[in-house]
């Protein structure tokens, strides 16, 4: 998380629609949140760490096809794996990822003939920027810095002696229909990149700015297939507090208002007909087919104030308030429509969101 770009547009977030939900108890540590179809119990610090781990800063998360929880995080002190998997009852399975300690961010799982792999985004990381993965961490190939116009070395405006390439701090990676992926470049040049199914670059689009088409921090994106004649990518472009949808060739097709629909969209996917949209300024929102709010878990716009002024919170865990979010950076579905939130916290957390019938 860029905490500068945090900071500087916190002031500015607005509430929307306040639709939490209830519980009986105010107190009660595992409340009940939402409304209508969408209640879920909120089980806070889902996952049993080995006795010798500790989560530095959590990022996102990931299912594969057994149920099994894939947690990336940062790795800000002690160097050890950035890669944790649980199984579906939270018991710790197997780790990987020390490579790249210190840059652990996206992550997404593909199945792909009769195996499934990990695809991996490090942002900080000097060379492993792009991986693919096995499930247990082998590595299939990797990837740094394009190698297209966009990122070809320039002069710095501060020594014309000098040439390096513009920064690539990729943020995560979605799935194309022809078998490819995408890669926003959310810390780096705001491109949006398309490669084909063998990691070769196709295609790239996007870059800095505001107009539609442009993008300030595409932090998270997917290929929303709710409409299945006309599936389209959907980016969350953070910065400009919005959400933009992209044709499959990279032409801007719509963008939602600034900080009316989503206030800081950190990631986004879909399941059936609804987008869910875990963002950082303290809730997690589901959205019809027409993109209209079904509910803002979490959504508290007193709580909403307190987190973002200065940004303590984030580092008090007894501070943290059952049923209310912190800093949402990812979000997941299983296959029974349980939710799994990771967010951006100095000690980590992830909260299990337990539908209700």
């Amino acid at each position: 998380m860029n905490r500068r770009e945090f900071l500087a547009t916190a002031a500015v977030a607005t509430s929307g629609p306040v639709l939490l939900g209830t519980t009986r108890k105010a107190d009660e540590p595992s409340p009940v949140i939402g409304t209508g179809d969408h209640k879920y119990q909120c089980v806070h610090n889902w996952g049993e760490l080995p006795r010798d781990y500790a989560w530095q800063t959590t990022h996102n998360v990931a299912l594969d096809s057994q149920g099994h929880v894939y947690i990336t995080h940062q790795g800000v002190g002690k160097q050890m794996d950035t890669v944790l998997v649980f199984d579906p009852a939270g018991k710790f399975v197997r780790s990987f990822g020390k490579d790249w300690h210190g840059g652990g961010h996206g992550i997404e799982i593909r199945k792909e003939g009769s195996d499934e792999f990990a695809y991996l985004a490090n942002t900080w990381t000097p060379k492993m920027k792009l991986v693919k993965t096995t499930l247990k961490g082998e590595v299939v190939w990797q990837a740094g810095v394009p190698e297209c116009k966009e990122y070809e070395p320039r002069p710095d405006p501060k020594d014309a002696t000098k040439t390096a390439p513009p920064k690539f701090n990729p943020t995560n990676i979605c799935w194309l229909p022809d078998g490819g992926f995408n890669v926003g470049d959310g810390y780096g040049s705001n491109y949006m990149l398309n490669y084909d199914k063998d990691g070769k670059l196709v295609k790239v689009f996007g870059g800095g700015g505001n107009a539609l088409g442009k993008l300030s921090t595409p932090h998270g994106q997917w290929l929303d297939t709710r409409d299945k004649d006309k599936p389209v990518l959907v980016v969350c472009d953070r910065a400009n507090a919005r959400l933009q949808w992209f044709d499959l060739d990279g032409k801007a097709l719509a963008a939602s208002t600034p900080k009316e629909l989503v206030l800081f969209p950190a990631h986004a996917k879909t399941r059936g007909d609804v987008l869910l949209v875990p963002d950082l300024h303290a809730r997690v929102s589901i959205l019809d087919r027409a993109n209209k709010p079904i509910v803002h878990l979490g959504d508290d716009e007193v709580w909403r104030k307190k987190v973002l002024e200065g940004f303590k919170v984030r580092g008090q865990p007894k501070e943290w308030a059952a049923g209310k979010f912190v800093h949402p950076h990812d979000a997941a579905f299983d296959k029974d429509g349980n939710i799994f939130v990771v967010e951006w916290v100095t000690t980590g957390r992830v909260t299990f969101l337990k539908k209700v019938a």
